[in-house]
């Protein structure tokens, strides 16, 4: 590959990135063809190939044989827990699913919210949500979302859709901690309905992408409520 080959190809790569990144391109968007990458770019298929594997190789896209590349669907993994979107989990037991925004504030960060990464004056959409599972409380969401990262979450009805569902489908991100800890249900017990020294379990999540800190959530189950299931192999030196 020649040097402008080369350059070309950074730029491809460059240009699709943006555009998954910024959330112009949603996750299960159906990135261009190679012919057409090769006509708007003017440049050979390997030219197209080597900037739609290097999407690939670093989790942005997927390649399907015939029928072309997309957008990946983001998942969240943790090396003993695999979190998926809390209603759709509620569904898969077999349970009716509820959900109640319980307050929505847009505001400046908190110095003691360093951790989102934002320059001074920076904001936050401020989330507290009760997911149920039966008719019961099943976890207490609290949700920070950087807009200056994600600024759609503005117009997202959070009324309707819980942000966890909605950040999946709409913001991708590159990169996610999780950590998990044992606590009484403390502030948590009103939304829960459960007295303040009910052990709980709190998952805390936060998201990424390109550097940037997209959310950070804390959510609280009900000990009861919810369990870590991990199915294990043995590992081979």
């Amino acid at each position: 590959m020649s040097a402008a080959e080369d350059s070309l190809h950074r730029r491809i790569r460059a240009d699709v990135q943006g555009r998954i990144l910024s959330g112009e391109w949603p996750p299960g968007h159906k990135v261009p063809a190679e012919h057409e990458l090769m006509a708007a770019y003017g440049c050979s298929r390997m030219t197209v190939s080597k900037a739609l594997g290097a999407l690939a190789e670093a989790g942005l896209i997927v390649r399907r044989r015939r029928a072309g590349s997309f957008v990946a669907h983001p998942k969240i993994h943790s090396a003993v827990l695999d979190i998926p979107d809390i209603a759709a989990e509620v569904k898969a037991r077999g349970q009716a699913y509820g959900y109640e925004l319980l307050s929505r504030t847009l505001r400046p960060a908190r110095e003691t919210e360093a951790a989102l990464d934002l320059d001074p004056g920076g904001r936050v959409l401020a989330l507290r949500c009760l997911h149920r599972a039966g008719g019961r409380p099943f976890a207490l969401e609290e949700r920070l979302i950087n807009v200056t990262a994600a600024p759609q979450a503005l117009e997202a009805d959070f009324a309707a859709i819980p942000p966890g569902t909605w950040l999946l489908h709409h913001v991708p991100w590159t990169e996610a901690e999780h950590r998990i800890s044992a606590a009484s249900a403390g502030a948590a017990a009103r939304s829960l309905g459960v007295p303040a020294a009910t052990a709980c379990l709190v998952l805390e999540r936060r998201t990424w992408r390109a550097g940037d800190r997209i959310t950070e959530v804390r959510l609280t189950f009900p000990g009861e409520a919810y369990d870590l299931v991990a199915r294990f192999t043995p590992s081979q030196t």
